[in-house]
């Protein structure tokens, strides 16, 4: 009887863990998950033959229990600086195949700017893996200019370890378990009947979007194709937030005026890019990728379940709060009522 390929996904119980466990079980792998909380194991996961294992990321005596005996891919949702990929090291060269989830916010332009810098980036297009990148930095990685400088530092030392480490740089990830699910932007106006929306920049701005289920079908490909490599992933098109913004009205059977601003006093989104900020898919797709879906299709599980999130009151707190300032500053009803007054 063939061997059952086993994958160990550290902080598995996250969006993008969980999407990639789902992908896999569905194909006859044998999945552990790592965390902290059993009460974050979705119980579909578990349902389907996926196992919680409880560890610490910063425990490497912990990582070694979990992997065990070694695994034919691994995945890490957490790594976030040099020490972090240092720690996990042994395990991705041990490891028939390793991703480590990255992001596009390591990009800069020809001025430097970046995806979190003070003022927006400008590419020339969309963006290969070869553009360069911030450089590589010991800082504190929850700011906005050590998130992008860590997430380097953590891919220089995988990738020049020679470990099978494929290092995929994702962008605006949606999904289910979203811990900043940034389409309650256009779900919260739905849900509270607004009747207008307004966007900035007349609705033309765009940051390409990254399904957890599209990466999920990436991280399944170079399991079977190992190699040290950095690849993108977003979803086959970038909509703009207008495109955006009817494809969530449309689903959930909302219609509301289109008030489109010409600057950005007013209507800000999370994806209001301008030029678009887009990723280059060639070298995943030569490789053989085929997306899960497009973002019509893809966000639909993520606006469902905030939707249901919402109708049931919320118990697991899955919702942004409402004094949350990064969504505040997207939801601001007050000033688009005086507008309209």
């Amino acid at each position: 009887m063939p061997r059952v390929s086993r994958a160990l996904i550290l902080g598995g119980t996250g969006m993008v863990g969980r999407a990639i466990a789902r992908r896999l079980l569905a194909a006859g792998w044998d999945v552990d998950l790592t965390g902290r909380d059993p009460a974050r194991m979705p119980s579909d996961v578990t349902d389907a033959g996926g196992r919680f294992v409880p560890a610490d990321y910063r425990d490497s005596g912990q990582l070694k229990a979990a992997f065990r005996d070694g695994a034919d891919l691994l995945v890490d949702c957490l790594c976030y600086t040099a020490d972090d990929a240092r720690r996990v090291l042994p395990f991705a060269s041990a490891a028939r195949s390793a991703v480590m989830v990255s992001s596009k916010a390591v990009y800069v332009d020809a001025a430097g700017r970046h995806s979190n810098s003070d003022e927006a980036p400008r590419f020339d297009g969309p963006i290969r893996e070869t553009q360069p990148t911030m450089a590589p930095g010991d800082v504190d990685s929850n700011t906005r200019e050590g998130y992008g400088a860590s997430k380097v530092a953590a891919e220089r030392v995988l990738l020049d370890s020679g470990a099978p480490v494929t290092v995929i740089r994702a962008s605006k990830v949606h999904g289910e378990g979203n811990a900043r699910p940034r389409e309650w932007v256009f779900v919260k106006r739905v849900l509270d009947c607004r009747p207008a929306i307004f966007l900035a920049h007349r609705g033309a701005g765009a940051d390409h979007p990254t399904a957890a289920a599209n990466l999920a079908s990436l991280a399944e490909l170079v399991a079977a194709q190992p190699g040290a490599r950095v690849l993108n992933c977003a979803d086959p098109a970038a909509p703009t937030v207008l495109e955006m913004s009817r494809i969530i009205a449309r689903h959930l059977g909302h219609d509301w005026d289109e008030v489109l601003i010409d600057d950005d006093s007013l209507g800000r989104t999370p994806w209001d890019a301008v030029p678009p900020i887009l990723l280059d898919m060639t070298a995943a797709n030569e490789l053989g990728y085929i997306p899960a879906g497009d973002y019509a299709t893809t966000v639909a599980e993520e606006i469902d379940w905030l939707v249901a999130a919402r109708k049931a009151g919320d118990p697991r707190g899955v919702l942004p709060r409402p004094d949350d300032s990064f969504f505040a500053r997207f939801l601001d009803y007050a000033a688009e009522d005086r507008w309209t007054a």
